[in-house]
């Protein structure tokens, strides 16, 4: 879909041209009325194209990169970034993406009143300056769904979570890559001389476009590596519940070793005493119970808990450790002067 857009204010001195969700024949309509190559246009549809700047003979080309609004249905947490492709000609920008983008269309219907849309340049930085805001505001997102799973994980641990998770680490690495590139680009706008700005307002607004990005590109990180901790973390609870439940198997073995060889002894073909006694069965069973009671006892995690209070209890605080203990009630209490 081609939209021309000539009311972003007053004092506009350019056509926009606003190219989102585009098919072959709007393809077909910038190649020959805006003469723009096939191969800047298969650069703009490359999912994975990288932010830039270059000068073209009379046009600027810029690609830099959004944060998608499509969802996946199968992963709904995985929020990827596009390229948005900018081609500045003398009196028409054309902004080009093949899907549509809620930076663009913030801009198209006027919701931002503090960008400077004024000139061709200023439409640059304002995209720029507003995939900024849009990126924190979606990382905040990210974090709260973040939390949410955590919460879930927290009351069971299953596969789920922990896809759900991954997940949510896939689109913070997509943010913090498309982040990287816009920083870099918005630095060559700086010190590009083929793209000059025209007042101090643009200029400003360019610097708070640089520390908004570094501010998304930061918190990007600081969310990164607090879910890496997570799952770590995770991953450590999983594999220390897997060896409990081993443990609690094992346990379990060696309670029925004797049983099963008392009672295999007693079912062996021979004559053995009191097998004539009518409740000889009685007291074998009661054995096998009471040597199973007492493995379970010697190996259980209650017994190694109490052996190793008893062994806190017994040992004998050293002077050092008692005047450290004495420092301490002291302190507690309210009675250390500095």
């Amino acid at each position: 879909m081609i939209v021309k857009r000539t009311d972003l204010t007053a004092n506009q001195n350019y056509t926009w041209v606003d190219c989102r969700n585009i098919d072959r024949d709007d393809i077909s309509v910038l190649t020959e009325e805006y003469m723009i190559s096939s191969e800047t246009l298969a650069d703009i549809m490359d999912q994975d194209e990288q932010a830039r700047i270059e000068k073209d003979d009379d046009r600027i080309i810029i690609i830099c990169r959004l944060p998608s609004d499509e969802e996946d249905e199968d992963n709904p947490l995985v929020r990827t970034c596009i390229p948005l492709g900018i081609v500045l000609f003398q009196n028409t920008v054309v902004t080009i993406t093949k899907e549509d983008s809620v930076v663009i269309e913030d801009l198209a219907k006027r919701r931002v009143r503090s960008c400077p849309v004024e000139t061709k340049e200023g439409l640059v930085i304002s995209i720029l300056g507003r995939a900024a805001l849009v990126y924190i505001r979606l990382l905040k997102y990210i974090n709260r769904q973040k939390d949410l799973v955590e919460e879930q994980l927290q009351k069971s641990i299953m596969n789920y979570e922990l896809i759900q998770l991954l997940q949510i680490q896939k689109s913070l690495v997509y943010f913090t890559t498309s982040l990287a590139g816009n920083e870099i680009l918005l630095e060559k706008l700086q010190k590009t001389p083929f793209f000059k700005l025209n007042s101090e307002d643009e200029e400003e607004f360019l610097e708070d476009a640089i520390t908004d990005n570094k501010q998304a590109i930061q918190m990007a990180n600081i969310y990164s590596d607090i879910l890496t901790g997570t799952m770590d973390a995770f991953a450590s609870v999983i594999s220390n519940n897997m060896n409990i439940i081993m443990k609690r198997l094992t346990v379990i073995s060696l309670s029925m070793v004797f049983p099963t060889f008392i009672t295999g002894f007693f079912g062996m073909n021979m004559n053995i005493p009191g097998m004539d006694w009518n409740f000889a069965w009685l007291v074998v069973a009661g054995v096998c119970l009471i040597l199973a009671l007492l493995v379970s006892y010697v190996v259980s995690d209650k017994r190694n808990k109490l052996l190793l209070k008893g062994s806190e209890q017994k040992r004998k605080k050293s002077p050092a450790e008692k005047k450290y203990l004495e420092r301490k009630r002291q302190v507690l209490k309210g009675d250390e002067k500095d």
